[in-house]
């Protein structure tokens, strides 16, 4: 009998694009503020046409085990029948933001006065 093999579609912000991956494993892990991915899958390399985009993200992405994406900077994880092809691309509303925008805390601290 053979393990059923999930794939999940990753879509998250990262340097004002949206980047959609695919991978095997995904799970909130031990860092908190961040979900775990691993076992990235990019296309066929026998593939006659090559997408730059997904030649791109291989690049990026070349000889990383396990990539941690903050919580605040996911957009949707699916599960999917099949792997696509990964692609970066442009947010919604014309131009790339040129400042990247500071972390926000998960959680607002309590104050003591507050109990």
């Amino acid at each position: 009998m053979s393990k059923t093999q999930h794939i999940y579609k990753v879509r998250f912000v990262n340097e004002g694009k949206i980047y959609e991956i695919y991978a095997r494993q995904v799970y909130q892990g031990q860092l908190y503020g961040f979900v775990e991915v691993e076992e990235l899958i990019f296309g066929e390399k026998s593939a006659v046409v090559v997408d730059p985009a997904e030649e791109r993200l291989k690049a990026e992405f070349a000889g990383v085990k396990r990539t941690y994406i903050p919580m605040h900077a996911i957009i949707r994880i699916d599960e999917v029948e099949k792997e696509g092809t990964a692609k970066i691309s442009a947010l919604p509303g014309g131009k790339a933001e040129k400042v990247t925008p500071f972390p926000m805390p998960a959680y607002a601290p309590r104050n003591e006065s507050d109990s």
